[in-house]
């Protein structure tokens, strides 16, 4: 029996290798992303933990809605920026999906 609710789809943790260009990324139920008015920088807030965030990573965090692939985050930077290479954008949700900060829904 699939425990998935109907209509829902499957998340998954997964490896560095394993984080895919249709994979729809979104942040962990207990995860928020916000702006620390003390540091004047983005934030990762975890239970008991702050990740201070450069641009490009909180950049990234904010189109990890669910609803973004893997390829539409890096087509959307490529548009801000003049180069946002792939391989760096899923080594880094690699990393977040590690840690269980970031979840991977299959595109």
């Amino acid at each position: 029996m699939d425990p998935t609710p109907t209509g829902t789809k499957q998340t998954t943790a997964r490896t560095a290798a394993e984080v895919s260009a249709s994979d729809r990324p979104r942040l962990a139920r207990h995860v928020r992303l916000a702006f620390s008015r003390t540091r004047q920088r983005p934030v990762l807030l975890h239970p008991e933990t702050v990740v201070v965030l450069n641009g490009s990573g909180a950049d990234i965090l904010k189109l990890c809605d669910g609803r973004h692939t893997v390829a539409e985050i890096v087509g959307e930077l490529g548009a801000r920026y003049e180069s946002v290479p792939g391989d760096e954008v899923r080594r880094f949700l690699a990393r977040l999906v590690a840690r269980r900060w970031v979840e991977l829904a299959d595109g």
